[in-house]
């Protein structure tokens, strides 16, 4: 039996059933059996299509496990997790956190996390720059400069920092600075992409080129890690820092997934694409399944990856849950301070 870590469901008229130690997916109308996946090796289930179904028993079994059930629309946009109601007994963190809003800990936390995505974005592109020195020069300049320019965002960032702001006054800066060094992003990152087809440049929901779904695709995937390693640490995934607040937005989710949203997606969209795999839309536009399926393997495969992390080698996602637990430990005792992951290369 095949070693199932990560079940990836993207075909209407699935079911999810538990049968003995493990799950069992199956075509309904035709009542063939797709695969068995073993519940001692299984870390996550993925249902990104409609008309898929799961038994209460299933459900039962991974909510008992740990194991996350992450909901994920054909488009990326994720609408919901099931996880043990366990996972946020805790309240003293969250008192902190709020609590951390109103003092020099909320001010700290914006920085940093805005900090954290602007060194993973120059970092992308510097790391994958290498590969286009002498292939393409005129590219490979283009990269560096479009780096160098995000170099002087956080410069400017650093600056900012200084400055006698509250978090109120901050954040609107904060965004603002973000928005100029995205702009220098994606026109580097651009570089990166194969010439055909043609990308129009970084486009976020309703987008309709391959090249944005799948980003989009990829980072509603990496929504529901970094909302239940949140859940994890006690801490509540709508009251944030860097992002305003507003009913039904997951304010922290949106500030912490920013550190990783270069190493854990654009770096797999970037992959994907430079190997030649086909980013094929349908007649309606959507990604088809199979395309939906081997691109979440794709991200589930570098959340796996390992990566340097304070003297150690750890697993990507593990180190999204480190990084939500250092999180709480500054909102409850704020030394040492947090500071942001950056992949180095």
């Amino acid at each position: 039996m095949a070693i199932v870590q990560h079940l990836i469901l993207t075909e209407p008229g699935l079911h999810v059933g538990k049968y003995s130690g493990r799950l069992r997916v199956t075509r309904i109308k035709a009542r063939e059996r797709v695969l068995d996946a073993p519940l001692v090796h299984l870390q996550s289930v993925l249902i990104a299509s409609r008309g898929v179904s799961i038994s209460s028993d299933a459900i039962h079994e991974c909510v008992t496990r740990g194991i996350p059930v992450y909901f994920v629309r054909g488009a990326g946009q994720p609408y919901g997790t099931l996880y043990s109601a366990h996972m946020v007994g805790t309240i003293e963190t969250r008192r902190a956190q709020l609590r951390a809003y109103e003092d020099e800990r909320g001010r700290h936390l914006a920085l940093a996390f805005a900090r954290g995505k602007l060194q993973n974005q120059e970092s992308l592109l510097r790391y994958a720059a290498r590969y286009r020195k002498t292939q393409d020069p005129d590219a490979y300049q283009a990269i560096l400069q479009a780096a160098a320019d995000i170099r002087g965002a956080l410069t400017e960032l650093d600056r900012l920092a200084q400055e006698a702001l509250d978090l109120e006054g901050l954040r609107g800066r904060l965004m603002a600075l973000e928005g100029r060094a995205a702009q220098h992003y994606w026109r580097g990152f651009r570089h990166l992409l194969p010439p055909e087809p043609p990308w129009p440049g970084r486009q976020g929901r309703g987008a309709q080129d391959p090249i944005n779904r799948a980003l989009n695709y990829g980072y509603g995937i990496l929504y529901g890690v970094v909302e239940r390693a949140l859940l994890l640490a006690g801490l509540d995934p709508y009251a944030g820092y860097l992002h305003t607040d507003r009913p039904g937005k997951p304010s922290l989710v949106l500030d912490l997934i920013e550190e990783f949203r270069a190493p854990a997606v654009d770096r797999t969209i970037l992959a994907y694409t430079n190997k030649g795999r086909p980013l094929v839309l349908d007649e309606q536009g959507q990604f088809p399944p199979s395309v939906r399926k081997t691109l979440a393997e794709a991200v589930f495969e570098q959340l796996d990856r390992l990566y340097k992390y304070q003297g150690q080698r750890l697993r990507l996602e593990s180190i999204i849950q480190r990084q939500a637990r250092a999180v709480a430990r500054y909102v409850r005792n704020p030394e040492p301070a947090y500071t942001p992951f950056v992949f180095r290369w």
